[in-house]
């Protein structure tokens, strides 16, 4: 078993109860959505295309009545196929850092941790997280940062950095796909260690040759929410 790192071990201890992330929605309304390239139940869905996928994760929400999928921390996905922003110089970029949370365009995002506002922006590029808002912890004298992702363009609206933000308020709302990119409706949430110079932005997905250092400073957000 391996140790956890004093950020991860904090954020294990912070509670021991799960801790929602959308409004309103309690444990038993959250399934679990598999979109790893393992799966082979996706081989005749195009989970490329934001409908297509849409379509999938509906029938998963239906079969399991629930109103929230999540999963995804370390995820090899097709997801990004054919897109160039995830393309790089020596391998592709298909290892999910963060826990995505898929429910409809609208839905509340709630702040699991009290924070304040890091950064914000709008990553517009196909494929990217379109509106992006980053909050600044501390935890047993610990900096870290969480990054919400795939939001819509008035969660950014009366933003300022340092805005000061209570456990359980609301952060901002899910964007539809127009406005997320070309994605299905959802949140990417992860959590980052040392930002370096990223402003309103963070890489969440690795090539497998970066992984480890990934890995290590975006910790499983599940050590903090218990979304079990």
């Amino acid at each position: 078993m391996s140790t956890l790192t004093p950020l991860e071990s904090a954020l294990q201890n912070y509670s021991s109860a799960f801790i929602a992330i959308l409004k309103p929605f309690l444990l038993e309304h959250y399934t679990l959505l598999d979109l790893s390239t393992e799966n082979s139940s996706l081989d005749s869905v195009d989970i490329t295309n934001a409908e297509a996928c849409q379509r999938h994760i509906d029938s998963i929400l239906r079969k399991n009545r629930a109103e929230v999928a999540y999963g995804g921390y370390l995820e090899q996905r097709n997801l990004y196929n054919g897109n160039g922003h995830f393309l790089a110089s020596e391998d592709k970029r298909n290892v999910h850092l963060g826990m995505d949370f898929w429910a409809k365009a609208g839905t509340g995002v709630r702040v699991p941790i009290a924070g304040k506002v890091h950064s914000f922006r709008n990553n517009d590029t196909s494929g990217d997280y379109g509106p992006t808002i980053v909050l600044e912890h501390i935890l047993e004298g610990i900096k870290f940062h969480t990054l919400y992702g795939h939001l819509s363009v008035e969660s950014l609206n009366g933003l300022f950095v340092g805005k000061e933000y209570c456990k359980g308020e609301i952060l901002a709302t899910l964007g539809t796909p127009d406005i997320n990119v070309n994605y299905a409706p959802h949140l990417h949430f992860q959590i980052i260690g040392d930002m370096g110079e990223y402003k309103g932005d963070y890489p969440g997905v690795s090539t497998t040759k970066e992984l480890e250092y990934f890995a290590n400073n975006c910790p499983n957000p599940n050590l903090l929410l218990k979304v079990k």
